[in-house]
């Protein structure tokens, strides 16, 4: 089990906003409230796991929460492999809202963990592999590695946290 920190401003936007808010009592009792936050909280969770499943990942017993109050996704369940339970962390966190992840999957054939990196403006894939690898021709590595929530090696944005297989 571990926690993974994302910047909390960056990512793919799940989640709506305004609209629970015009939905908001004047004066909401702490039931009322605790009920709202509850219902966004789930929806939230419901967002994250229709966003996994969209990237054709799959998870035995996969099991995710929202909690909007500090920013945390909770995930559990088995993957198949260690790459997909690292994607599978990345789309939880990769998310517009979400400041971390708690990690508590599992995997049936355990493996060699990546590295992490966050892409800050300016960024390219090419100059995060001749950062992390010496050499820039292997930003394919890095695109492959992210798929398939990377669709283009020119689409990654600053805050973005992605895999570094190891070389």
């Amino acid at each position: 089990m571990s926690i993974i920190s994302f910047i909390k401003e960056a990512g793919e936007k799940l989640f709506g906003g305004k609209e629970a808010a015009a939905a908001t009592p004047a004066a909401p009792d702490a039931a009322t409230l605790q009920a709202q936050a509850d219902a966004a909280n789930q929806t939230a969770a419901t967002a994250i796991t229709g966003y996994i499943t969209a990237q054709n990942l799959s998870v035995d017993g996969l099991d995710v929460a929202f909690d909007g109050a500090t920013g945390t996704v909770s995930v559990a369940g088995e993957a198949a492999d260690q790459a997909t339970k690292e994607k599978v962390v990345l789309c939880c966190g990769n998310v517009h809202g979400v400041s971390q992840v708690d990690d508590a999957m599992t995997v049936k054939e355990p493996a060699d963990e990546s590295t992490y990196y966050t892409v800050v403006r300016g960024d390219t894939l090419s100059g995060i592999s001749k950062s992390q690898y010496g050499n820039a021709n292997l930003y394919n590595k890095i695109f492959e590695a992210n798929k398939p929530m990377l669709s283009n090696p020119d689409k990654i944005y600053p805050g973005q946290l992605l895999r570094i297989p190891a070389a």
